[in-house]
């Protein structure tokens, strides 16, 4: 039926690209510009850590010029299936900024990994990075990475003891919090997502982990389905969601890489003992 087949109507409202001008200039731009800082920062680099066997379970770890206040963990986007570590750098610069390190994991990509499978990748690169760096421990990501980050909040996730006692804020950025509209999409090719799947990988159907801060991130000039998916996690946490002014779903990242904004404020701002 409709719940497990193909909608263009579903598919065409988790489209970002074809409702963004110039969307595919943003892709070569990402690349080039987290290229370019970490040419700049190469002594401020530890580049390519492995956390698991895969050729993708690796992070790279900037840190800041003195001891690291904590370390801000990114996950990055592509419907689970496209880009790497390496596109975001840049995105660092705000976190290094106001003295955190920041730490920017890949994982293997659907098809060839599962959701569960990619969850199982972003809470042991946590606790990898959680051994490289002491502190707190903030968790922020894009989109998939988005979905990724709320479900490292999710008290159902298991975490190593320190390492969840570490964990003290999360903020998706235009999360996937509900997927089994997914199931309706072309993406559904490489997602292969189960009912079981969107149960137990769907952030907005648990709790979130007692003890850490979360505000959901959207862009004001998303596509609807991702204002949606946005307010619906900050219903089902009871959780702040904030709403950026005139920022659609590839630029509403860029606040990461400046320190002033109120993305990375956010991100950095004191934590309570």
């Amino acid at each position: 039926g409709m719940q497990d087949g193909f909608d263009p109507a579903v598919d065409r409202a988790y489209q970002n690209g074809a409702f963004i001008p110039g969307a595919a200039d943003y892709p070569p731009r990402w690349a080039a510009a987290a290229a370019a800082f970490r040419a700049v920062l190469a002594e401020r680099a530890v580049t390519d850590l492995a956390y698991g066997p895969g050729d993708r379970q690796r992070f790279d770890l900037f840190l800041p010029q003195g001891a690291p206040r904590g370390c801000v963990v990114f996950l990055h986007g592509g419907y689970w299936r496209a880009f790497d570590r390496g596109d975001w750098s840049h995105l660092a610069a705000g976190a290094l900024a106001r003295g955190w390190a920041c730490a920017m994991p890949g994982y293997t990509l659907a098809p060839a990994a599962t959701i569960p499978q990619i969850t199982g990748q972003a809470a042991a690169a946590l606790a990898a990075v959680a051994a490289r760096v002491a502190g707190p421990l903030v968790v922020t990501g894009h989109s998939a990475g988005g979905h990724l980050a709320a479900r490292l909040a999710c008290a159902d996730l298991a975490l190593p003891a320190a390492v969840a006692g570490r964990l003290r804020r999360v903020v998706p950025i235009s999360p996937l919090a509900e997927l089994a509209p997914l199931c309706q999409t072309a993406l559904q090719a490489d997602l292969h997502l189960t009912p079981a799947d969107c149960a137990t990988e769907s952030p907005a159907r648990h709790l979130p982990r007692p003890g850490v801060a979360v505000t959901v991130w959207v862009g004001g000039q998303e596509r609807p389905a991702f204002l949606w998916q946005a307010r619906l996690l900050s219903e089902a946490w009871a959780c702040p969601w904030h709403v950026a002014p005139g920022r659609h779903h590839f630029d509403v990242i860029d606040d990461l890489a400046d320190p002033g904004s109120a993305l990375t404020g956010l991100l950095t701002a004191p934590l309570e003992a």
